[in-house]
């Protein structure tokens, strides 16, 4: 895809997302909408794709937050609408059908965190600085960030990190659970890519199907959970690939998956 405020390239399975919104990558209304159109597109191109890495262009910022212009324009029912667009283009970055790794460098802050919130897994520079710095300007997290930071960190901590907006370092945030990894800085898309190459080499049914069962069940109760992970697992057994996994491993050899 081309020069936008978000552009894409394939290599060896792997789409590199870039936004591209300099210097910051700020969040607006045009940079989040060029997101959602990219990763529509790549899941038009899904049967090319194994994985996705999303990373920000320049040296400054995976994304750091909205433009903070456009709230002097904002109303009660226009901010909602404005919310409500950005819920969508979240949750399609977030359950893109393969997995999405955050290559993060720089500022990620607000929206920006919010939206390495939606991915899978984020790696991050030793340099990073993550944070949700909204109280400063008397509002608070919108996109997503109140509730998908849960998933990953205690909610005093949450509170605490909301309520002073303040930034903390990429090893903080990852004693916390916001990251997976952090890397040296001018390592973090080689580190990304390489994650990215380990799991392009697994069988990609089994990789999609334990994805959509991790996001689906999250939030249900464990009976619940454990039916739909069973129904998942067993739809498994008709594809050529689980077949192809079994003989292989017996065969001691690497499998040749198809996808289907």
């Amino acid at each position: 895809m081309g020069q936008g405020l978000a552009h894409y390239e394939i290599k060896e399975q792997v789409a590199i997302v870039t936004i591209d919104h300099p210097p910051m990558n700020a969040l607006d209304t045009a940079t989040k909408k060029d997101i959602g159109e990219v990763f529509l597109e790549l899941d038009d191109r899904r049967e090319e794709i194994r994985a996705v890495v999303l990373r920000g262009a320049g040296e400054k910022a995976f994304a750091a937050g909205a433009d903070i212009k456009t709230f002097l324009e904002l109303r009660p029912d226009t901010a909602k609408r404005r919310l409500s667009r950005s819920h969508q283009i979240y949750s399609i970055v977030e359950n893109f059908q393969w997995p999405v790794i955050a290559a993060i460098h720089g500022y990620c802050l607000g929206g920006g965190l919010e939206l390495a919130l939606c991915c899978d897994i984020r790696y991050a520079a030793e340099s990073a600085k993550l944070g949700f710095p909204e109280v400063n300007l008397s509002v608070f997290p919108g996109n997503g960030g109140t509730q998908r930071a849960l998933y990953h960190m205690p909610l005093g901590k949450l509170k605490e990190l909301v309520f002073t907006g303040a930034m903390i370092e990429a090893k903080e945030a990852l004693t916390y659970g916001l990251l997976e990894n952090v890397v040296p800085d001018g390592q973090v898309m080689d580190a990304a890519m390489e994650l990215a190459d380990r799991i392009i080499s697994r069988g990609p049914l089994g990789v999609a199907a334990a994805k959509k069962v991790l996001n689906r069940t999250r939030d249900l109760p464990l009976a619940d959970g454990l039916e739909l992970e069973s129904d998942f697992w067993s739809n498994l057994a008709a594809t050529e690939d689980m077949k192809e996994g079994a003989r292989a491993f017996i065969e001691k050899r690497k499998p040749d998956y198809r996808c289907r």
